[in-house]
């Protein structure tokens, strides 16, 4: 192990042939790690973290960093719920299907959103807009039915309630958006500002 790291040291960080930046802060919480095939749900949890997903590239360079097979890195990936292997949208709803979960209505709020955009569970809608998943338990069986909803956790909503908070984050982000001018209108002010400080 003192070896790797050591070898490590003196090699540099690892690059990724995409020269995408993100890999360099993978590459500081290998090293964190002291790149302990220990340490793979970590890793696996920090590259998710950055990225937003695990890509096939991502587990591929986790892989050979940790000096692990691909099966494994995949292996552990795919066992654990909270772990993705596609691009989520901008806002995701994960509903709780778990025994006090499903007693309390989560299929009927599974059933809601899957038919308010469209969807089954696990996939994203065209636009990169929404994502909806589902989960076995997520540990919070007091607040029965949970949806976790752009991060957080929200319990005791029925279907209709759930399409509320989500509508309303849709709505917010939506707003923050408008707020933003676009390069183009940003330069057009500019360029206004600039004809009205020469006269």
């Amino acid at each position: 192990m003192e070896d790797r790291v050591a070898e490590r040291a003196s090699n540099g960080a690892a690059e990724h042939p995409s020269g995408d930046e993100r890999f360099g802060v993978l590459e500081k919480a290998l090293k964190r790690t002291r790149y302990s095939q220990d340490q793979l749900i970590e890793i696996l949890h920090v590259a998710q973290g950055v990225f937003g997903y695990l890509s096939e590239d991502v587990l591929v360079f986790v892989g050979r960093e940790l000096r692990l097979p691909l099966s494994r890195v995949f292996g552990v990936a795919t066992f654990y719920h909270l772990f993705t292997f596609e691009e989520p949208g901008e806002h995701a709803a994960t509903v709780c299907t778990g025994t006090a979960c499903f007693v309390k209505g989560a299929d009927r709020i599974v059933d809601a959103l899957a038919a308010e955009f469209q969807i089954s569970s696990g996939e994203t809608t065209e636009d990169g807009r929404f994502t909806l998943k589902t989960a076995r338990c997520l540990g919070s069986c007091g607040l029965a039915p949970v949806v976790v909803i752009d991060g957080a956790v929200r319990g005791h909503l029925d279907a209709e309630e759930v399409l509320e908070v989500v509508a309303e984050q849709m709505a917010a982000d939506a707003d923050d958006d408008a707020e933003d001018p676009t390069p183009d209108e940003a330069d057009a002010v500019a360029a206004g500002a600039a004809s009205e400080a020469r006269l």
